[in-house]
């Protein structure tokens, strides 16, 4: 990896980290919270690849955990947030189009919404699991909502002569 991209990568560490500690929403029943974290990761898979959203998702995840005083759910959100945004990253590179776009979506959130409903069920008991499924899912909504018209204008601000 060129270390252009490699800063380009931990820029949208950095930037993720930050949108997700500066909004955060906590969920007391189940010792997690709510953030703007799919933002960073979905925009990361849209310009980087899966490579590039697998990166930002596990390293902003397991950070976003740590700083906040999370530390039981660093492991996991490494590995969802790193396959979420690998996934996505992937699907879009295979389908570059509408329908691929929102097969990845489809698939990233699911992945990212039974993964952390399973990673509760096993840390807090099922009940706990089901409950954290809205908060998952509206933050997913919320990520996407504000990803694509991001992704959009900055894909017109990149193709200016100046970005080339």
């Amino acid at each position: 990896m060129k270390t252009k991209e490699m800063t380009k990568l931990a820029m949208m560490v950095a930037l993720t980290v930050t949108l997700s500690l500066m909004f955060i929403i906590p969920i007391p029943a189940t010792k997690g919270f709510v953030t703007l974290c799919e933002v960073g990761i979905y925009a990361s898979a849209l310009f980087f690849g899966p490579t590039g959203g697998l990166l930002v998702g596990a390293m902003s995840g397991g950070l976003i955990d740590l700083i906040s005083g999370y530390p039981e759910w660093a492991i996991f959100s490494i590995v969802i947030h790193g396959l979420q945004g690998f996934l996505l990253g992937y699907l879009y590179n295979k389908f570059p189009n509408k329908k691929g776009l929102l097969l990845g979506f489809t698939l990233a959130s699911l992945f990212m919404i039974i993964g952390y409903a399973l990673a509760t069920a096993l840390l807090f008991g099922w009940p706990a699991g089901i409950a954290s499924l809205p908060s998952n899912v509206v933050q997913n909504i919320f990520g996407i909502a504000v990803t694509v018209p991001l992704y959009q204008a900055l894909q017109k601000v990149l193709r200016h002569p100046q970005y080339k």
